[in-house]
């Protein structure tokens, strides 16, 4: 038997056939009424943090189709980006926040993660001063490949990223005001 690389899942067909698929390798299409309120980046996106739920949280090897998209399905209905009034369409009050970690990367220095992470949460907080529905950290890859010095994706930059994530979870929930909002971090 052949091994199925690390950066794989085997998507099981509802014939019991299985195929496998990398994050990366996937092909995402949203359909109905809703279609139009995602373009195809954020739809990508979505689809790759639910391969990582199931790969890294959940530590699957299968999950079948129709598992995988019921749980991007209840993602993407948690980003309530439009707002129906009169019956057209609208983008929502602002509210989305975005910021580039790779600066914040590149400003720490010679500390690197010691001073990446206070730059983090001080980032964080200025931005939950704006009371926003979504808070989008962008650059993910690039901030932990400048902040391990890395030119090539790692075990080390893996727990980085994690790191990260998990600070910015850590930071949102100690917070004293409580705000319902979406961090999205890519």
């Amino acid at each position: 038997m052949i091994a199925l690389a690390s950066n794989y899942l085997l998507f099981e067909l509802e014939g019991g056939e299985t195929i496998p698929f990398s994050a990366e390798s996937m092909l995402i299409e949203v359909r109905g009424d809703n279609a139009a309120l995602f373009d195809s980046e954020f739809v990508r996106h979505a689809a790759q943090a639910v391969f990582h739920y199931f790969k890294y949280e959940l530590e699957r090897q299968t999950v079948s189709i129709a598992e995988f998209s019921g749980a991007l399905e209840k993602v993407l209905s948690g980003f309530a980006l439009c707002t129906l009034r009169d019956g057209a369409l609208l983008p929502a009050a602002s509210g989305i926040l975005q910021s580039d970690l790779r600066p914040l990367a590149d400003a720490s220095g010679i500390l690197s993660e010691l001073s990446f992470f206070p730059r983090l949460r001080e980032e964080l907080r200025r931005q939950l001063t704006h009371a926003p529905r979504i808070m989008r950290f962008s650059g993910l890859r690039g901030c932990v490949k400048r902040l391990a010095g890395a030119r090539r994706w790692s075990g080390r930059c893996r727990k980085l990223e994690e790191q990260i994530i998990e600070y910015l979870r850590q930071c949102l929930t100690a917070e004293p005001k409580k705000m319902d909002l979406a961090l999205v971090v890519d």
